[in-house]
């Protein structure tokens, strides 16, 4: 008996709290969503967050983005995003410009090549967030997304795109 009771203290005593549960069970989740995007990203030579910056380019077409700007609206931060943007360009996938008003400023733009890249990607990146999250339910996903909101909208940066 005594075996027994030690033995669900323990299983109780896994978390410290339920909040830590919850967290750890995003970040579980988390990596092994995760490694299906990585897997796919690598086959092109791409991280998730050179990906992500070449989204936001594609979506501010024809014209671009300011590289703060780029940073800004990120799904995840960049510390270094002019590395990555270096990255991208010696790819030919995008272009910089320093603005002739503002020679701090630099705009980026997505070029032929960053957008034909990304066509290539549409289906095959559709065919991996099926492999995440095909098995859930159109309910489940839209109430997945309404709580992933609420918990991280006391956390998000004011006039945020994912506010």
């Amino acid at each position: 008996m005594r075996g027994m009771s030690q033995v669900s203290a323990r299983t109780r005593r896994r978390f410290d709290s339920l909040q830590q549960e919850a967290y750890l069970n995003l970040w579980r989740t988390y990596d092994r969503l995760r490694a299906h995007e990585d897997a796919l990203f690598s086959r092109y030579e791409l991280t998730a967050q050179q990906y992500n910056a070449l989204r936001l380019l594609q979506a501010a077409r024809p014209g671009g983005l300011r590289t703060l700007e780029i940073a800004a609206r990120l799904v995840s931060r960049a510390p270094d995003i002019t590395r990555l943007l270096d990255r991208l360009e010696e790819r030919g996938l995008v272009a910089r410009e320093r603005l002739a008003d503002n020679r701090r400023v630099v705009e980026v733009t997505l070029t032929a090549a960053g957008n034909k890249l990304l066509e290539s990607l549409t289906e095959p990146l559709a065919q991996c967030h099926a492999a995440q999250l095909g098995h859930l339910k159109g309910a489940e996903l839209r109430s997945l997304v309404a709580l992933l909101k609420a918990a991280r909208a006391p956390h998000e940066t004011k006039g945020s795109d994912w506010e």
